[in-house]
């Protein structure tokens, strides 16, 4: 389910690198993290937080507002020890929420070359740590000169994983980060000495949410929603605890249906589709691998006669976001279901 998936550097002035440099030797503050690092780019037009991402030697000297070095318990039990405000990060799946709080990592997740499109716009520098046989090996992590490294779900972390990692920098391991991104955040937050910056974020979503669900309101009341998801492996339907149905549940407010009330997901054959009590349908196609399901769902006589498709409520969406974690992916979900559903 990690697709999830999130420009790499600006450029800073000379001078103005030699006085943050100095401000914060003075301060006596980051001394081992002092050395040039690129940063994120201008924030996406979609993103929730609105400002701009600060260079790599402002996001250093903000982190240094919290306290180093510091020691945090990850969510399976790990001693995680900071001796400073972490700046190079290799974090998988998490590159969403990176950017929200202005870091820009030192890889991105990817399938093969398939990357979250969404965040291109301020990663496409940013070099591709493939994952469509495996997670990296230890060598290809270590070349990534990692400060801290966070996995997002604890499958990651199997098989010897974790302590090979850990041996190349701190690791951090989240039970999985997808089913609660507020929390997930925070702990990023705390982890880079960003809290204020992941309260901010958040924040600003909820305003985003709030003004969403009123728009939707004579769309959503008492109506539920379904997102199914086509890839090379068959069609699924998605529930309610992770990614663009997340946010249609809980954000937005649409019920469940039957079928994945208490699921995250499930197979959906042309045999059940009667039984899809959704008053809109989503059709999320995994980067075009779908394809062929797709085509075998639309053609058929049992979904040409449901009264979704009669009554126009199913709709084609971008997988970029919808298959993501975060609350740029989230935000972007919120503006199309608002755009389909309330124009």
């Amino acid at each position: 389910m990690f697709i999830n998936r999130f420009s790499w550097s600006l450029n800073v002035r000379r001078a103005g690198k030699l006085i943050v440099l100095c401000t914060v030797l003075c301060a006596g503050l980051l001394a081992a993290c002092s050395s040039d690092n690129d940063s994120a780019g201008p924030p996406a037009a979609t993103a929730p937080a609105s400002s701009e991402a600060p260079s790599a030697v402002e996001s250093s000297a903000q982190a240094s507002a919290a306290v180093y070095p510091q020691s945090f318990q990850d969510e399976l039990g790990h001693e995680v020890k900071l001796p400073a405000a972490p700046v190079r990060i290799f974090a998988p799946g998490l590159e969403d929420s990176l950017l929200v709080l202005g870091v820009t990592p030192v890889a991105q997740w990817a399938n093969g070359n398939v990357v979250p499109a969404y965040l291109q716009e301020r990663m496409a520098s940013v070099p591709k740590a493939d994952f469509a046989a495996g997670l990296p090996t230890p060598e290809t992590v270590m070349s990534y000169a990692p400060d801290l490294i966070v996995l997002n779900n604890s499958y990651y972390a199997e098989n010897g994983v974790y302590e090979k990692y850990a041996k190349i920098a701190p690791t951090y391991v989240f039970s999985n980060a997808a089913t609660d991104i507020e929390t997930s955040l925070r702990k990023l937050g705390e982890l880079f000495g960003k809290s204020a910056e992941a309260e901010t974020a958040l924040e600003d979503y909820r305003s985003k949410v709030d003004q969403a669900k009123t728009k939707l309101a004579a769309a959503a009341d008492g109506k539920k929603a379904v997102i199914i998801r086509f890839n090379a492996r068959g069609m699924f339907l998605l529930g309610g605890d992770y990614y663009g149905g997340y946010v249609l549940a809980h954000d937005l407010g649409f019920g469940k249906i039957k079928l994945v009330e208490h699921e995250s997901s499930a197979d959906l054959s042309l045999e059940i589709l009667p039984e899809l009590d959704a008053d809109y349908i989503f059709l999320v196609n995994d980067s075009q691998t779908g394809n062929a399901f797709l085509k075998e769902l639309t053609e058929s006589a049992l979904w040409k006669g449901m009264k979704q498709v009669k009554n126009g409520n199913v709709y084609e969406v971008q997988d970029e976001s919808w298959l993501y974690g975060g609350l740029i992916a989230s935000g972007n979900v919120i503006d199309e279901t608002v755009r389909l559903l309330a124009p």
